[in-house]
């Protein structure tokens, strides 16, 4: 038994890949759980196609360096953030339709900053679907970097958010700084979505946005609950997702979403309310 969960991580790669999930699980629970309750599930599946033209441009500047890559990803996805939250307000067109243009648009500029190279098709599913047990140590550091900045401003923040996602009126009355607080979410939201990158990759992030904080949706009653379930059970799916991954012989990537996907099944069953957070 002892065997059966040390085996794995007999080796540095895959101490590596264990530290990038966990990191990765836990920032995504975090900041997902105001993708839940905002009924931001779009925007976060947009904003994680988006980063196309950034890996694309980053690839073709640094020659394939990964840390170039994941700097030209995190200008990309704040831009089209920013984009999608500045023509939501200007425009007449409902948010959906706002980011969906945006989204289309980035996508297609990054496929076509594709189109241009040849023999990138191969790197690319690896940002497709990611690569965790690729990680090196300085794409750690970077991770740890990013997911402990979004953390701490999501710690120093967290009642100005709680108002402006809940009632913005109120916020308006208590001259919060709405527009900015609502920006910084936004990129906040783009620095995750590159930190799923390396371990989940572009096609497999709205899960990891989405599934833990849901679990912690059916089992908690208040925010700060939920959060912690939120940020546990993404912690989790990583740890069990590498288990998995390494005895069933399946990609790192979906096996940790496929765990998330149980705990949420885990969640929905044993849940006495399935239903309404109460928020005080």
């Amino acid at each position: 038994m002892i065997a059966f969960f040390t085996e794995p991580f007999a080796f540095p790669f895959m101490l590596r890949a264990l530290a990038a999930s966990v990191l990765t699980g836990a920032v995504c629970g975090l900041v997902g759980t105001y993708v839940v309750l905002r009924g931001m599930a779009f925007f976060g599946d947009a904003l994680a196609h988006s980063v196309l033209p950034g890996v694309a441009v980053g690839y073709l500047v640094g020659r394939g360096s990964r840390t170039v890559v994941f700097g030209w990803a995190l200008g990309s996805a704040a831009v089209a953030a920013l984009a999608m939250g500045a023509l939501a307000r200007r425009s007449k067109l409902k948010e959906d339709t706002s980011i969906g243009i945006v989204f289309v648009s980035m996508f297609a500029l990054g496929i076509a900053l594709i189109s241009t190279t040849r023999g990138y098709a191969v790197d690319l599913a690896h940002f497709l679907f990611g690569n965790v047990l690729g990680v090196s140590s300085a794409q750690l550091q970077m991770v740890a970097a990013l997911s402990g900045f979004v953390v701490l401003i999501v710690i120093v923040l967290r009642h100005g958010f709680l108002v402006v996602s809940f009632d913005p009126i109120l916020a308006h009355t208590l001259r919060l700084p709405v527009r900015l607080l609502n920006n910084l979410l936004l990129l906040l939201l783009a620095a995750t979505v590159v930190v799923c990158l390396q371990s989940v990759g572009i096609a497999l992030t709205l899960a990891m946005l989405v599934l833990p904080p849901s679990t912690g949706y059916l089992l908690a009653r208040r925010l700060p609950a939920m959060m912690l379930i939120s940020t546990s059970a993404g912690a989790l799916a990583g740890v069990f997702g590498l288990y998995l991954s390494y005895y069933a012989r399946i990609a790192a990537g979906p096996a940790v979403v496929l765990v998330g996907v149980g705990l949420f099944i885990l969640a929905l069953a044993v849940s006495p309310r399935r239903g309404q957070l109460l928020v005080r």
